[in-house]
Parts: C-alpha cells; sequence; structure tokens
C-alpha cells in the first residue's frame, strides 16, 4: 500500500504535477466560493477561451505560456466590461460575443502555424510536461490572488451577498466588480496549465457549488471548497498514473463525482430537499 502511494512522486514530473495541481486546485475553490454566489460560471468559461489567442501567440513567439494568457485574459475582461457599459447589450451576450470571437482567433492562429502550438496542450493542459519555470509563475499567480481575496474578503463577500447595500455603506463595487475580474482573469491563467482552456471552469466552479450543496456558511464554504478541490486533484493524479488516462480530465472527474454526492447527500439541495419539496405538495393536495 506504501508503495503505491510512494511510487508515482518518484518521478520529478510527478512532483511538478502533483505541487501545480495543489496550488490551481486551492486558489480556484477560494475564488469560487464568491462565483457561485455572483453567478459568475458563464464568466469563467468565457475568459478561458478567450485566451487561446494569447496561448498561441506564446508559444508561436517562444513568450512564457503565462505572458500571453494574462494579457488576453484582461484584455477579454475589458471587452466584456466595455461592451456591457457603453451600449444596451447584456452582460451574457457581450461574454459571448468577445470570447467566441477571440478563441475563434486563438483557432486561426493555431490554423496558421500548427507546427508552433500543441494544440493538445492548451485544450486540454500539460500538468506532466510544466517545467520549474512553469511550476514558479502559477505559485507567483496564485500568491497575487489569495492575498487579493485575504485582504478584501469581507468586501467581496457584501459585494456578492447584497451589492445594493454594499454600495450604500460606501463600497466602490464598481472597483471590487473590477478587482474580482481581474482575480479570475489570473486565476484563469494558473488553472489552465492544470487542465487547459476546456475544462478550467470546472476548477473555477465545481468545488465551490459543491460546498454549497453541504453548508450556509459562507466561512464554512471556504474550508469545504479548497479540501474538495485539492482532494481531487490529488485523487485525479493518481487514477491518471495507474489507470494511464488524461491528468486533467481525471483531475474533473473527480470534483464531479464530489459534486454528484453532495447533491445526493447534502442537506442544502439536491434529492432531499426534492423529496421534501415533493412530500409537502402531497400533502397540500390531500
Amino acid at each position: 500500500m506504501i508503495d503505491l502511494l510512494v511510487d508515482p512522486f518518484t518521478y520529478v514530473f510527478m512532483q511538478r504535477a502533483l505541487a501545480i495541481a495543489v496550488v490551481a486546485a486551492l486558489v480556484c475553490a477560494v475564488l469560487s466560493c464568491w462565483l457561485v454566489h455572483l453567478g459568475w460560471s458563464l464568466m469563467g468559461d468565457a475568459i478561458s477561451h478567450a485566451v487561446l489567442p494569447g496561448v498561441a501567440l506564446a508559444y508561436i513567439v517562444g513568450w512564457p505560456f503565462a505572458v500571453g494568457a494574462v494579457v488576453f485574459a484582461l484584455l477579454a475582461v475589458v471587452l466584456i466590461g466595455a461592451v456591457r457599459t457603453t451600449s444596451i447589450i447584456t452582460e451574457d451576450t457581450a461574454m459571448g460575443v468577445v470570447f467566441t470571437g477571440l478563441f475563434a482567433s486563438g483557432l486561426v492562429l493555431i490554423s496558421v502555424y500548427p507546427s508552433e502550438v500543441d494544440v493538445t496542450h492548451v485544450l486540454f493542459g500539460n500538468i506532466l510536461g510544466v517545467t520549474a519555470s512553469d511550476l514558479i509563475q502559477v505559485v507567483v499567480i496564485a500568491l497575487i490572488v489569495l492575498a487579493v481575496l485575504l485582504v478584501w474578503r469581507a468586501d467581496f463577500t457584501l459585494f456578492a451577498f447584497d451589492p445594493v447595500y454594499a454600495a450604500a455603506i460606501g463600497l466602490r463595487v464598481g472597483v471590487l466588480r473590477w478587482v474580482l475580474l481581474g482575480a479570475l482573469a489570473l486565476t484563469t491563467v494558473a488553472a489552465l496549465q492544470a487542465v487547459g482552456v476546456i475544462l478550467v471552469v470546472a476548477l473555477l466552479i465545481t468545488p465551490g457549488a459543491t460546498a454549497l450543496l453541504w453548508t450556509r456558511n459562507f466561512r464554512t464554504m471556504l474550508v469545504l471548497a479548497p479540501i474538495v478541490s485539492v482532494s481531487s486533484a490529488l485523487v485525479g493524479l493518481y487514477a491518471s498514473y495507474y489507470a494511464d488516462v488524461s491528468s486533467g480530465a481525471a483531475i474533473v472527474v473527480v470534483l464531479c463525482i464530489h459534486f454528484v454526492v453532495a447533491w445526493i447527500a447534502g442537506p442544502r439541495q439536491g434529492l432531499r430537499q426534492w423529496a421534501a419539496t415533493k412530500r409537502s405538495r402531497r400533502l397540500l393536495a390531500g
């Protein structure tokens, strides 16, 4: 049993994969607690797809992966905000237009320079091939985001639950919104190394959604979500090593299993509440 647990991490590439998976899972889980209350799951999906041209350009010109991704993630946030505030277009429509346009631009770059860009690594991550410099980049990004979230956690929480009251007591909700969007952009870049463009939204949303099914207390959510996310990263890596499957996909599958368990057995939502509602309706119907 000890050999089964230790053997995968006798390899340097697995040690780096574990480190980057844990760091990305941790920062995504903390941020996801606010995202699920704000209803920003589509925003996370939009930013994760919008970084594709930045990633492609980084590969083509030889820049670090994170540089191109950060630039285009922030560009997507600015463009979505600009379209929403300067036109009658709603936010979800703005997100749809911006992320599809940028994603398509990335596909054009990849089709023009097919030999320069590893499409599989971009779309599905390359957690087993990360270098020491990649790990340092992700750790730096994660530390910045976590510091911002911890310092402003009370303001972010009030903004997420009651933005009208937050504005009434003098909080600058516009600034809070932009700071959270910036944190989301940076976190997306950190998670891309682990699971790629397609699966990154799972790391950004599923931990918080799972924690929400277990508890009403936001502080408890901030503890449960990282536990769910980090444990999924660890189990997913073991599963990918012994079953010889995609590491990023394995991590997301374990995350989804966590969610299904919470949906079935959690006290807040899911089958228990559905059954209780159904019994109440039967009683009212006589």
